[in-house]
């Protein structure tokens, strides 16, 4: 199932050379993917983990302007492997070009231990297309 949500660069998401700092993209691919958890995942499965990232991998195509507006898209293509699962994410300005995308490895973690947690099947379902198989 694939995420979608709007961004729009503000001035104090500049950079000196004009264009989105790199920081702020990291912070928008944070937000699409908590925003995507928000819209997804049930209360209980809300309240009971969190996610924090492991890994970034980010490949900067184009750039953005203030006042310009991207949409940011997110997606998990395959299963979890034990407490991790890949998000895919892009950007893409109101022209159809790719400005920025990538991959984040997000580990869950149980709230109330603070201690990573394999994803179970039911928490990963509403994130997968459906066509891929779920570990039990």
């Amino acid at each position: 199932m694939t995420f979608e949500q709007q961004y729009t660069a503000q001035p104090d998401d500049i950079d000196e050379l004009g264009h989105v700092n790199n920081a702020v993209w990291v912070r928008w691919i944070q937000d699409l993917a908590v925003a995507h958890w928000h819209a997804v995942a049930p209360a209980e499965h809300r309240d009971a983990f969190v996610w924090v990232v492991t890994r970034h991998e980010i490949d900067y195509r184009g750039n953005v302007g203030v006042g310009e507006h991207v949409t940011g898209a997110t997606w998990v293509p395959e299963p979890p492997r034990g407490a991790r699962f890949d998000r895919h994410f892009r950007f893409t300005g109101g022209d159809g070009r790719v400005r920025v995308e990538g991959v984040t490895t997000w580990a869950m973690i149980d709230r109330a231990t603070g201690r990573l947690v394999r994803i179970r099947a039911d928490v990963a379902a509403p994130f997968l297309d459906g066509t891929k198989e779920l570990p039990l």
